[in-house]
């Protein structure tokens, strides 16, 4: 186990970004079209065909989800995801044209201090493809954490943001794993201290083996937002090598949301685009042998909540801070290591 998501059978993840732009992309490619869908739970958030992965849609499986910095500008990352996979005999066949089937979410990263003069070329199109490639390119199923693709221009109100990762295995063997790009309108930490509230779910020691402090320090219940306008968005992928149905991978993203709760605050505001995709890739089990049962299927909703929790800090413990003046640190920079 890598800890990764890519330790889920059947899933591949490759970023790319651009540090003038100060955004990126990280696409997650499936070795094989996947069932899938979502829960939104934030107040402004930014998505591309994610309808389609609603339980009564004819398209009943998916060849890549994405997560994209630059706001509505990130959903053409989307369609160069799509151009790297046709390339490759990928998609949905309709009148004998393949259409790979390639849902997506966005944050917002255009206030970081980068250089958003890309008006007069498709960036995040081309950031797209980038991704995909390197994920269908590569034989390695590692990739780096912190301030890469889609959580390279990610911010918090008080620490730089960043792509998180995490896996565990559910009592029934089942693999999960959670993808995350952290961009939260609130903290990861304790107030001001380096005190992640994702401790309690930490595993060997992943990001720092702090723990809780013995008593709430004092101002941690404070509210520190960035403000009111909607500039945040924390957005997520889990996974499983189960057989869900469109149904069963609902409920799974639905419970995966708890993790950005148990790691974040506040969380599911009005101005956040907090959203979390489920994918199943069905490997741990052959074709056709059916669902799992409700409880195994809480077990696993249970787990990716989370392993979600425990890369939300990877993420900002992992991350770097953007080279501009005026960047906020990481958490590396302000507490050590």
């Amino acid at each position: 186990m890598r800890n990764l998501i890519t330790d889920v059978a059947g899933v591949k993840v490759g970023s790319a970004h651009d540090p003038k732009l100060a955004s990126g992309v990280t696409a997650l490619i499936f070795d094989a079209p996947a069932t899938a869908s979502l829960a939104v739970s934030g107040g402004a958030p930014g998505l591309r065909d994610a309808s389609l992965l609603e339980a009564d849609m004819t398209v009943q499986r998916i060849d890549a989800l994405v997560l994209s910095g630059g706001s509505a500008f990130g959903l053409d990352a989307m369609g160069g995801v799509q151009s790297a996979l046709r390339e490759r005999g990928r998609g949905f066949e309709v009148a004998g044209q393949l259409v790979p089937i390639v849902p997506g979410a966005i944050l917002f990263d255009l206030a970081n201090g980068g250089d958003k003069n890309f008006w007069s070329e498709p960036a995040y199109w081309r950031l797209g493809k980038q991704a995909a490639q390197e994920a269908l390119n590569s034989a390695a199923l590692d990739f780096r954490l912190g301030s890469f693709g889609a959580g390279h221009g990610a911010t918090l109100a008080d620490l730089k943001g960043g792509l998180g990762s995490a896996s565990a295995l559910t009592e029934d063997g089942f693999r999960v794993g959670a993808l995350v790009a952290v961009n939260a309108v609130g903290q990861a930490t304790m107030g001001a201290t380096p005190y992640f509230w994702a401790a309690p779910y930490e595993r060997d020691g992943e990001f720092g083996r702090l723990g809780w402090p013995a008593a709430l320090p004092e101002g941690a219940l404070t509210l520190k937002m960035k403000g009111a306008a909607p500039k945040n968005t924390n957005i997520a992928i889990v996974a499983t090598d189960a057989a869900l149905t469109k149904a069963q991978a609902r409920r799974m993203a639905v419970m995966a949301q708890d993790g950005l709760a148990r790691a974040l605050r506040p969380v599911h505001a009005a101005m956040d685009g907090d959203t979390v995709f489920a994918a199943a890739t069905g490997r741990a089990r052959g074709e056709g042998e059916g669902e799992v049962d409700a409880i195994a299927l809480t077990r696993i909703g249970a787990v990716a909540a989370d392993c979600l929790a425990r890369a939300v800090a990877r993420a900002v413990y992992e991350a770097e801070p953007l080279p501009f003046s005026g960047a906020l640190p990481s958490w590396r920079e302000k507490f050590g290591r």
